[in-house]
């Protein structure tokens, strides 16, 4: 028999997994709804951050450890976005999306093969050598659990929960009130506009895919502290951030937080009851049936 305490602390899991979800499908829908590309490799920048943090915790503390993640996430999505990014934003309408997907999920291809299999160019460069990390990944933290009516909340939950919502906060006031989040909305409801007034549309692009992509290994560092994390699972992510930004309406921020949640309420639930395997059809449904009853959402 499933007890209304064992059933609480489902439901904070499934609001951690839904914070989580948020801080992804926000950084999709940053990005699509300043600039029309879908950045389908979301969920790569969340495994990289992983990745870098894992290396630096062994020789220093955590906070070091997670702030070398965001910073180093922060300098890829940049590069990308200098890069990769440019002849994506150079052209326009449905080109632009189609570019950007083929160029994003090419992305995901080349940083995901990179990551398995490392580089090595000691014998050229004499010092470049890239480890592969073919296993999984976790941050340590030491979050005490918190005993409740006979089950226990985790203590991973609670930190994921507590600092995602900070995070989504701070963006969310970022964006609102600082001249440049002012700047972004404007590039989005009016680009022409916006560039009469002096604001440069193409540097305001390239700072939300900087934040967007810092948002997203944030996500991956906080997932990271109760779970362990491989390199495959950054598409898993991607599929994940992509549901909570259509479900939310692509062009919705807050619609994407609230998206987030209830599908992570969705997951936990059914994964508890039928099994992670038919859980991950639910939530496939539950998107399917949204759409179906709002196609307008994807619009």
């Amino acid at each position: 028999m499933v007890t209304l305490s064992t059933l609480f602390a489902i439901a904070v899991d499934g609001l951690a997994f839904g914070v989580f979800l948020s801080l992804l499908g926000v950084g999709i829908t940053l990005v699509f709804g300043l600039g029309e590309v879908l950045n389908l490799s979301i969920g790569v920048f969340s495994v990289v951050a992983v990745l870098v943090a894992s290396t630096f915790v062994s020789g220093s503390n955590l906070v070091v450890a997670v702030v070398a993640g965001i910073v180093l996430t922060a300098v890829l999505g940049l590069v990308v976005d200098r890069t990769l990014l440019d002849p994506v934003y150079r052209s326009v309408g449905e080109q632009r999306i189609l570019l950007g997907i083929f160029t994003t999920l090419g992305l995901t291809v080349f940083l995901d093969g990179f990551l398995i299999n490392g580089l090595d160019l000691s014998s050229v460069a004499g010092w470049l050598v890239i480890p592969a990390f073919p296993g999984s990944y976790r941050i340590p933290l030491n979050a005490p659990n918190v005993p409740f009516a006979g089950t226990v909340i985790l203590g991973s939950s609670l930190v994921v929960i507590g600092v995602g919502a900070l995070v989504l906060a701070v963006l969310f006031l970022f964006l609102d009130r600082t001249f440049i989040g002012k700047a972004a909305r404007t590039v989005f409801q009016d680009e022409v506009g916006a560039q009469l007034v002096g604001v440069n549309p193409r540097r305001i692009r390239t700072l939300i895919f900087v934040l967007s992509v810092t948002v997203a290994g944030f996500a991956g560092l906080l997932w990271a502290m109760g779970h362990n994390i491989a390199v495959s699972d950054g598409f898993v992510y991607t599929t994940f951030a992509l549901i909570v930004s259509i479900v939310g309406g692509v062009r919705n921020l807050v619609g994407a937080v609230v998206a987030g949640v209830l599908l992570g309420f969705v997951n936990q639930f059914a994964s508890f009851f039928v099994g992670s395997y038919i859980a991950s059809v639910i939530l496939f449904s539950a998107a399917i049936v949204f759409l179906l009853a709002k196609p307008e959402a994807i619009s």
